[in-house]
């Protein structure tokens, strides 16, 4: 294979195709390719003739090659989390600007913007489809489930940013790891997950790193004169991560067992109209949200 992408070597010489696919073990005198011999193998893409570029494709290859769809599966399951937990880093980094340095403080305005768009593109979806499982189908038979999956997933956007205004951006962070022991505790019930023994211990060992957190929160909080603004702050980042777990649970089972595309257009339709019913009473009464 690697011939045909070296066709001459340094000498300038063209190289014979044929003689680049045999080890020069079953060459006879001259480089002359023996008869009724069995190739072994496409040549090393690190010989002579092969520039320094195609050398690292062949390398690339050759690893591509010796991972099996399970191992590419996990990779990409890898990668994924970790564009996703970038994006919610800087979701948080922003909100916390915006709340410190402008004192802009709209979470329901953040998440109501986040549901639109998923209204205009998979709600839409949903619309023109045909069939049984068009929007109008699934609202017949389950307008219900999503009414309530949507007030859970609004709610825990809604909590998470509003507790920007009264903790810190490291403490949101880190108490919002609580949502991973409700999240295997629903999954144990609702999902039929079964966990090792190594898994409840990184639960406990989770647990103790949240009441240590929200312990020197209050700490810290009385020592500067705001210890009730800190504890609400980690109250609602604590009810945040719990509705997230939910919100994540629901999401697994509809995804996994109907669709994406109606996971996301029925929780954009349903998370649109309750924030934007909310946003409406929250600035109707309260100006400054």
């Amino acid at each position: 294979m690697w011939s045909f992408l070296c066709p001459r070597a340094k000498s300038g010489r063209p190289i014979n195709r044929l003689a680049g696919l045999i080890p020069l073990r079953d060459r006879g005198r001259g480089g002359a390719v023996r008869r009724n011999v069995r190739p072994h193998g496409p040549a090393s893409p690190r010989s002579p003739g092969c520039p320094p570029s195609w050398r690292r494709v062949g390398a690339a290859v050759n690893l591509a090659s010796a991972l099996d769809p399970g191992s590419w599966h996990i990779l990409k399951t890898l990668a994924l989390g970790q564009m996703l937990s970038l994006f919610i880093c800087g979701t948080a980094v922003t909100s916390q600007y915006l709340a410190e340095h402008y004192s802009v403080n709209t979470p329901m305005l953040q998440s109501f913007i986040n549901y639109c768009m998923l209204l205009l593109v998979y709600t839409s979806m949903l619309a023109l489809r045909k069939g049984t499982d068009n929007l109008w189908q699934i609202l017949k038979k389950k307008w219900w489930k999503y009414i309530l999956l949507g007030l859970v997933d609004v709610e825990a956007n809604y909590s998470i940013v509003k507790a920007y205004q009264y903790t810190t951006l490291t403490s949101v962070q880190l108490l919002d790891c609580f949502g991973i022991p409700v999240l295997m505790a629903l999954s144990w019930f609702i999902l039929r997950a079964r966990y090792r023994l190594i898994h409840f211990i990184a639960v406990a060992v989770c647990l103790v790193g949240v009441g240590t957190m929200v312990g020197a929160d209050i700490v810290a909080g009385r020592q500067d004169g705001e210890g009730s603004d800190v504890v609400i702050g980690d109250v609602l980042v604590l009810l945040g991560a719990s509705l997230y777990a939910i919100s994540n649970v629901s999401e697994e089972y509809i995804v996994k067992n109907l669709s994406r595309v109606e996971f996301l257009g029925m929780v954009g339709l349903f998370g649109t109209l309750i924030s934007g019913l909310q946003l409406t009473a929250l600035h109707s009464f309260c100006p400054v949200d």
